[in-house]
């Protein structure tokens, strides 16, 4: 039995909400779970994660095992909602992939400047909206 892929993310960045809303909208017909890291439960089912660094990206899990994170737990995202379905195989290209992950983690590592918050302690936390 094939369970649910949960997609889970920092729930204090405010870029990292607002990346998660657009997959929603997106994902109409609920093929993932999404969680945010700081959640409880996370830890319970997910102990692999305890330690991770999630300035790195979010993370994509499927079968309770398999992780995938940053570019790459988004290419696994894409590539399973229907609108992008057919698009998502530029990614596999090996100079794209790599293009991919580099821009991706250019954002991960700015995203306290893209969603006007402070990231200052390692947990990116809101800002003011001034």
């Amino acid at each position: 039995m094939s369970l649910q892929p949960v997609v889970i993310y920092d729930g204090e960045c405010r870029f990292c909400q607002w990346s998660l809303r657009r997959i929603r909208k997106l994902d109409r017909d609920g093929l993932f779970e999404y969680l945010p890291r700081q959640a409880r439960e996370v830890d319970e089912r997910f102990p692999r994660l305890s330690q991770s660094d999630f300035n790195t990206g979010l993370r994509f899990i499927r079968d309770s095992d398999e992780i995938r994170v940053g570019a790459d737990a988004l290419y696994e995202i894409y590539r399973r909602l229907p609108i992008y379905r057919h698009l998502a195989w530029v990614y596999r290209l090996p100079i794209l992939r790599q293009l991919i992950r580099a821009g991706y983690a250019f954002v991960a590592r700015n995203r306290h400047r893209f969603g006007r918050v402070e990231c200052d302690t390692g947990r990116c936390t809101a800002g003011s909206d001034s």
